[in-house]
């Protein structure tokens, strides 16, 4: 078979599978076919009675907004599949729409920048800009669209070292920064009492190395570990939100689709709630996946219609660990692996 008559076959195969996704009418699902599948249930935010749209009903509310927060369960097919038929269809009827990437961090700008332009390939780009290792199958498709369409793609977070080193030494590292390094994550941090921190508090007492203190001894309340854990979390999320902003400030009359884990966006905490604190007059969207048993009816339930202005049914992928001794295991490798990289930028 031709080399060359195989790739536009294949390029063809994928628009229509991606056509077919945003035309095809809601289908009351009994269940989720299989890790590509997914349901899009419209509930903004709870407040509406859940109903199922297509790709492209989903597109036709979401172009109103401003700014559109995709969660994501990271490497998870049918979230990543269906992150890819919105954004294309969010595109088609707002053309003027910029990709934001968690992925991406912001001191490789540049790199992005001039892969974007053409003036470098995709290996160096992916080496110098530290692309995630699932860069080619998760991420390649919306950058590729992006870049074709010359679409601008913002590197929205904040480095990793500084993330490390926030979560070392606390907030108060960032003003150690020198000048040309401090710009790297956000100028304003928002570390106040609230949803965000009490349910960011509740996950990080799972993790016993970030939890709450149990020494009776010891006033109740978050350990100092985790409150540093916590103040690193909000760089992240300040330093996305501010990307956001500075690049809706620079180009008036833009939208803005930003990819990031779920957990930065859901029920509108975190970074969409950080966006909203620099600009009240913002239309902000969230896309919010939820993972539901194999066999379970494919609807919303109560506290997940909360979650978003759409909630992103997708399958539930295997588990991470058959027992507690397997998952106690590699959290000791994790450690080791945290003991290894120290801050230091």
């Amino acid at each position: 078979m031709n080399p060359q008559w195989l790739k536009l076959w294949s390029a063809s195969l994928v628009v229509a599978v991606l056509s077919a996704c945003a035309s095809q009418p809601p289908a009351t699902k009994v269940a989720l076919k299989d890790l590509t599948d997914f349901t899009l249930i419209y509930t903004d935010g709870g407040k509406a009675a859940p109903k199922s749209m297509t790709v492209a009903q989903a597109a036709d509310v979401l172009k109103n907004f401003d700014v559109v927060f995709l969660g994501e369960e990271h490497r998870h097919p049918g979230n990543h599949i269906a992150q890819m038929a919105l954004f294309r269809a969010i595109q088609e009827r707002a053309p003027n729409v910029s990709l934001s990437l968690e992925q991406f961090e912001r001191d490789v700008q540049g790199t992005l920048d001039d892969f974007m332009a053409g003036k470098i390939g995709e290996q160096p780009m992916r080496t110098k800009a530290r692309a995630w290792d699932n860069y080619p199958v998760s991420y390649r498709p919306l950058v590729e669209y992006a870049k074709a369409r010359g679409l601008p793609v913002i590197a929205a977070e904040a480095p990793g070292s500084v993330i490390r080193c926030v979560g070392e030494r606390g907030a108060d590292f960032l003003a150690t920064m020198k000048p040309e390094q401090r710009g790297w994550a956000a100028a304003q941090l928002h570390l106040n009492e609230g949803a965000y921190k009490d349910k960011y508090m509740r996950f990080a007492a799972g993790d016993g190395s970030h939890g709450e203190d149990t020494d009776k001894d010891k006033p109740k309340g978050p350990s100092a570990a985790a409150l540093r854990s916590f103040e690193a979390q909000v760089t992240r999320d300040d330093t996305m939100a501010e990307s956001i902003y500075l690049h809706l400030q620079k180009n008036p009359g833009r939208k803005v689709v930003h990819l990031n884990g779920a957990f930065h966006s859901e029920s509108f905490l975190g970074t969409a709630e950080r966006l909203q604190m620099r600009d009240a007059k913002l239309r902000i969207a969230v896309v919010n996946p939820v993972q539901i048993k194999a066999g379970a009816k494919v609807e919303a339930s109560t506290s997940d219609a909360k979650t978003g202005t759409f909630v992103l049914l997708i399958g539930e992928t295997p588990k991470s660990y058959a027992s507690m001794d397997e998952m106690k295991a590699a959290i000791s490798e994790q450690m080791k692996f945290r003991g290894a990289n120290k801050c230091e930028l």
